[in-house]
């Protein structure tokens, strides 16, 4: 804490007497101070707005008095810089220099650096259940991009997770003959019995329509058209499992908005030109890291192709943030920024269901953080080991 007083950062809760530090071995919990091994709740108290600029030094609650919470003081947070977050029923409330409220407690991250939770925007937890390990380790959203429809009915908190549900497929196609033969695929003659797949999937609530282009047997060109003009129209973004030059070609040109791979396939100019202004979900380690896939990484970004972190879990067994992945994506030539954006801000703006929850550390948003021991803009595969994960402010790993 600095010497002259108590700073709050936009996590929300103070404390008016001492603050553990970080480094001591041992935790001490108060409803004045607690340790970062901590994983106290919140003391209550309102989530309302205190109406005040970010880093006011006080906030008042919709009672009139000051708002109770945790106050996570003098972190470094990545953008931002040394800065108190106070956060009240798990939402940030406040950023920069506040003071602490009787009630609240303390958490002292001095000397650390602090970064949003990821979102890993391809997995498959129905296929592997694990996600209590993703938000141990530093995911707090993630996006399962196919499953049976039973996901829809299935509660995954505390992990954020958007769904696809099965993926409209041709008869006997991908990945109904493997993997995902017990409902991962809908099965489709034509292009009137995709778009009703679309149809039926947005019922149930899908994020986004998933269609496979790899192969045979295959949906027709007119058919992927279709499906895919029946999700833009719903409001959807489509999703193609496309590793193939051809594949990726033919996914651009049916409409598909986001690869759900990076392609293993050495890319065509024409083809690379063709996802410009789209998206990629880079998933390098699921198939081994290939110097031909890191390559269509790098041309896919250079080409204007917004990266998107995901690790195809279920495919690669990794729960959580995966340094295997960001360091591929250091190879594939993004910046240790581009990384964190690559898992942070990029998929919040990409997936509608985080915006405004996740991708960020501002107020209103989920207190969902890393706390880490070195910079992660000199170093972003520290972000696969932090030293504590904080999931709407309650200490969930490691």
């Amino acid at each position: 804490m600095r010497p002259w007083g108590l700073l709050v950062v936009m996590l929300g809760g103070c404390a008016t007497q001492g603050t553990t530090s970080a480094s001591e071995a041992s935790a001490t919990t108060s409803s004045s101070g607690a340790s970062l091994g901590s994983s106290a709740p919140t003391s209550g108290g309102s989530s309302s707005s205190s109406g005040g600029e970010t880093g006011s030094s006080s906030e008042a609650s919709s009672s009139g008095g000051p708002a109770e919470g945790l106050l996570f003081a003098d972190g470094d947070v990545v953008g931002l810089g040394v800065t108190d977050i106070r956060v009240v029923d798990g939402k940030i409330h406040a950023l920069g220099q506040l003071q602490a409220s009787p009630g609240d407690t303390v958490i002292d991250l001095g000397g650390r650096w602090v970064a949003p939770a990821f979102i890993d925007s391809h997995v498959h937890l129905v296929y592997a259940p694990a996600g209590a390990e993703f938000v141990a380790r530093g995911v707090a959203g993630a996006v399962d991009l196919a499953a049976p429809v039973a996901i829809f009915g299935v509660d995954m908190d505390p992990l954020r997770v958007l769904a696809t549900g099965p993926m409209v497929t041709a008869q006997l196609g991908y990945p109904t003959q493997s993997w995902g033969a017990d409902g991962y695929g809908i099965e489709c003659a034509d292009a009137a019995a995709a778009m009703a797949a679309v149809d039926q999937l947005a019922r149930l609530g899908a994020a986004a329509i998933k269609l496979p282009v790899t192969g045979a047997p295959q949906l027709a060109d007119d058919a992927l058209a279709a499906a895919a003009a029946r999700a833009h129209a719903l409001g959807l973004p489509v999703v193609s499992h496309a590793l193939s030059d051809d594949e990726a070609r033919r996914a651009a040109l049916a409409g598909a908005d986001i690869l759900a791979h990076t392609p293993t396939e050495a890319l065509g100019k024409a083809t690379i030109a063709a996802w410009s202004g789209r998206a990629v979900i880079s998933t390098l380690r699921a198939f081994g890291g290939s110097a031909t896939t890191v390559n269509n990484l790098k041309a896919l970004r250079a080409a204007g192709v917004t990266v998107l972190y995901g690790t195809d879990f279920g495919n690669t067994m990794t729960p959580g943030i995966d340094g295997g992945e960001l360091a591929l994506l250091l190879q594939a030539g993004l910046t240790p920024q581009e990384i964190l954006t690559a898992g942070t801000s990029a998929p919040a703006a990409r997936w509608a269901g985080f915006a405004g929850a996740l991708g960020a550390i501002a107020v209103g948003h989920d207190a969902s953080f890393l706390v880490l021991a070195t910079d992660p803009l000199a170093d972003p595969t520290v972000m696969a080991s932090a030293e504590a994960v904080y999931l709407r402010g309650v200490k969930v790993g490691p």
